[in-house]
């Protein structure tokens, strides 16, 4: 329903052309009004020539009889009275009606002229809109309007838009910048870090104590390093995808299950694919990123001898990758704060096994700048289903029971503990 009274709100286009012709029928009313009082002040003010010259002409003839005794005059001159309102009473209804119909006559026309002009008025801003349009699907903050118009509102409009998206270009750019510095500056000092630490824990006469330390010291700077190739990514991501290559998520899908295969053993996570048919384009690295994070937190945040479920399908045009993992009950007012930076469920900040609370961010970067969204709903037992939607370039058929159970290939049965 509310779509549809959407689609019956009239556009501004729409509302210019009522305006318009509502202000001309407003004022060609008031000219006809005012015309009726002139033409009847007239009338009544000055009797037609004829008249006149029918009065004069009968007044000279000589006495006749007459039925009612009435003097001829007396009765000729009710006559000519009663002629001259007749003729004002057709002459003013014939001003309203021919009046009437030329207004009506005018106003179509005014209609018709006022949409055009509306159309023609509102060029610049549609322009702006499709320049804003593009910028918020491509990401491309280098396009401006330039409009070269006249000096009005329009222009300010139009120059003020451009004005931001320099500075937002600017802004985003600097940003970028930023993180992808400060990340390649952090990693040489880490990695340095890990060599010393290395050489440290396999000196012959290392000590328990320093092996056992060495250990610790590897593990945080192996988190380090996951943080600041997550922030790599995260900042590379920002950018919509130039040179897109045609490849299937079910083939990147049954990679990553792949190489998870391991770790989801060791969690004793039993893991179920249907990879049915869902073509895209983009980057293949970047989305392969995407999956294998949404894989990895599937198994880190969830409980040993729990499930995992990757599904891979084509529906109304979209490429879609959902991944259903069990795990722990999560509210669903902290849905939309598990895809911010750093931010993990309950605040979470100590346990660093679980990753850096970069990988649902990185997610939703990567799908943005592919021209898709990421979604995510609780499970009722604990755990959550994300749903990563990416453009199709082609329509998907509707499989079938046949199909869907040729797409659904075998649980990996192996579990630990």
């Amino acid at each position: 329903m509310t779509r549809f009274t959407e689609r019956l709100r009239p556009t501004i286009r729409m509302r210019l052309t009522m305006l318009y012709t509502g202000l001309f029928l407003c004022a060609g009313i008031v000219l006809l009004g005012l015309t009726y009082l002139l033409v009847q002040n007239n009338l009544r003010q000055r009797p037609p020539e004829n008249q006149i010259f029918e009065t004069k002409s009968v007044s000279g003839l000589p006495p006749s009889g007459s039925l009612t005794g009435e003097p001829p005059e007396a009765a000729l001159q009710k006559v000519l009275v009663a002629g001259r309102k007749d003729y004002q009473r057709e002459t003013l209804s014939a001003l309203l009606t021919q009046g009437g119909i030329a207004l009506g006559l005018v106003g179509a026309a005014g209609l018709g002229f006022g949409w055009l002009l509306a159309d023609r008025a509102l060029r610049p801003v549609h322009a702006i809109t499709e320049t804003a349009r593009r910028v918020a699907r491509g990401h491309d903050l280098t396009e401006r309007i330039g409009y070269e118009g006249p000096r009005d509102d329009i222009k300010e409009l139009a120059d003020t838009f451009d004005a931001m998206l320099g500075r937002l270009a600017r802004a985003f750019d600097g940003q970028r910048r930023f993180v992808a510095n400060a990340s390649h500056e952090l990693r040489t000092p880490l990695a340095i870090n890990r060599t010393l630490v290395d050489v440290a824990v396999r000196r012959p006469d290392a000590t328990g104590d320093v092996k056992r330390l060495g250990e610790s010291l590897l593990v945080v700077n192996a988190r380090h390093e996951r943080l600041i190739d997550g922030l790599l990514t995260l900042a590379g991501t920002e950018n919509a995808v130039v040179d897109a290559v045609p490849f299937d998520l079910a083939d990147v899908a049954g990679h990553v299950l792949d190489q998870a295969a391991p770790e989801a053993r060791a969690h004793g996570v039993t893991t179920g694919r249907r990879l049915g048919p869902a073509p895209t384009s983009g980057d293949p690295v970047l989305i392969e990123r995407l999956v294998q994070n949404l894989v990895e937190n599937a198994v880190r945040h969830n409980h040993d001898g729990g499930e995992l479920s990757v599904t891979t399908r084509g529906r109304d045009g979209w490429a879609e990758v959902v991944v259903t993992n069990t795990g722990p009950v999560v509210p669903g007012y902290e849905i939309e704060t598990l895809f911010e930076p750093f931010r993990r469920l309950g605040n979470d900040r100590v346990r660093s096994d679980r990753g850096s609370g970069l990988g649902l961010s990185i997610v939703r970067a990567t799908a943005t700048a592919h021209g898709g969204t990421v979604t995510a709903a609780p499970r009722p037992g604990g755990g959550l289903t994300v749903t990563a939607r990416l453009p199709s370039p082609a329509p998907f058929p509707v499989p079938g029971p046949a199909a869907e159970s040729a797409a659904a290939g075998p649980r990996d049965p192996a579990r630990s503990g």
